[in-house]
This record gives structure tokens, sequence and C-alpha cells, in this order.
């Protein structure tokens, strides 16, 4: 997938980081906007919508990564990628419940953040689908990229965007927490499965009553069934 044009920002304190990422992601293609702490990441992001993705350090002074993802989800869905010194679960967990679409722990190998970069991009790019999928009055609309419940347009993080697609996708078939990770997050996820848990809530409550046909299968994962017992 070209990455020509692509904007990403990266929001991370440590000069060091920002460099290596920056020459690394320009050296691919990618045009690069630089934050040092949160706050100017929003101030950033408001001066250049564009922005294709953004690379969010957790801990930064001023306004640290949960507080700015928190901010940015009021106004953007755009996916966001967080970064942390520290590979602990419940960081993970924040982050997710937060609206954050993937997560990376440092240190790390560009390569590795790259590709990472790439399965997101290429899911969110214009023209990755052009179908709707439709079941009990929940539409996804792949190329606008909207899902509308009964009628009423429903803000989906690229996350959540991505797992009802998943569940559309597989009406009536029960679905393992580890294979909704492979699929969904499209890359060999090494952390707790507990994130399906925290992302399939949100969802829940986001879509209201319907939210209630994704189905939990105790000791297994989720199953999305259109019909109501």
């Amino acid at each position: 997938m070209s990455s020509e044009n692509r904007k990403i920002l990266i929001a991370d304190d440590e000069v060091r980081m920002r460099a290596l990422v920056r020459d690394y992601l320009r050296m691919k293609g990618f045009q690069v906007l630089e934050a040092e702490n949160g706050r100017e990441a929003l101030e950033v992001f408001q001066r250049e919508p564009d922005i294709a993705l953004i690379l969010l350090d957790v801990m930064m002074p001023e306004m640290d990564g949960f507080e700015t993802l928190k901010e940015l989800r009021h106004i953007s869905d755009v996916p966001v990628l967080m970064l942390t010194a520290r590979a602990e679960e419940q960081d993970e967990l924040q982050g997710f419940s937060l609206g954050a679409d993937e997560y990376i722990a440092k240190p790390f190998s560009p390569k590795v953040l790259l590709a990472r970069i790439d399965a997101i991009l290429k899911r969110t790019s214009t023209g990755a689908g052009d179908e709707q999928l439709e079941a009990a009055g929940i539409c996804l609309d792949e190329r606008a990229h909207e899902v509308t419940v009964d009628g009423k347009k429903v803000e989906l993080s690229f996350k959540e965007f991505e797992l009802l697609r998943y569940f559309l996708e597989n009406q009536g078939i029960a679905l393992s927490r580890e294979k909704i990770l492979n699929h969904v997050w499209n890359y060999d996820y090494f952390g707790d499965a507990r994130t399906i848990d925290t992302h399939v809530k949100k969802l829940r409550a986001k879509m209201g009553e319907k939210g209630a046909l994704i189905r939990t299968i105790w000791g297994m994962g989720y199953k999305f069934e259109p019909e109501e017992a």
C-alpha cells in the first residue's frame, strides 16, 4: 500500500524516540508531524485534521497519553496506536477502554511498528470496502465507514467498527476471543484476551438495545445472533 502523502503524528516527550520513528517513517514515504506532549498533540491535530494515524506515548508531561486520547475521542475517531515503556496489562486495558486501536511496548523494532501502522491504514483507506452489511436494523457501510442502528448514526472507534463488521460477517457463529483477536487485530496478539471484553462492552453500550444481540459464550467468546431467541 502506498504511504505517499499519508500524515502520521507522533506525540512523545523523548526526542530520540521521535527522531527514530520520524526518520524511519519518512524513509518509507510518510509525512511525519511531531508533538512533545499531549496538549501540543491536540493542537497539531486540530490544525491538521487529515492526519491518518497518531502514535501516542502514554507517559508525557502536561497531558499524558490517556488524557490526550480521552480528549481526542470527543472530536475524532482517527486511529491511535499507543506507545508505552510499561508492558502492564492494566495500562493496555485502560488504553483500549478509552478508544485506542493498537498498543506497542517500548523498545520496539521499527519494522514491527511499520507493520502495525500498515495494518491499520490498509483497513481505513478509502475504497477498502464498498459494501454494506445489514442485520436486525444494524447497517454498516464500509465505504463511508459509518454505522447506523435503526436509522440512527452511531459513532464507533476504528477498532469497534472492525469488531462489529467481524460479528456481522459471522452471524450465528460462536467466535473465540483468540479468533477475534487474530482477525480483528490483524496480527499475532500476545496480550490478554480480555482486551476483547473491553471492546465488546463499549460496542454493546453504543448499540443500545441491539447490543444484546452480541451474546457472551461463557468460557469461549461471543456470538452475534440477529434474531432474538
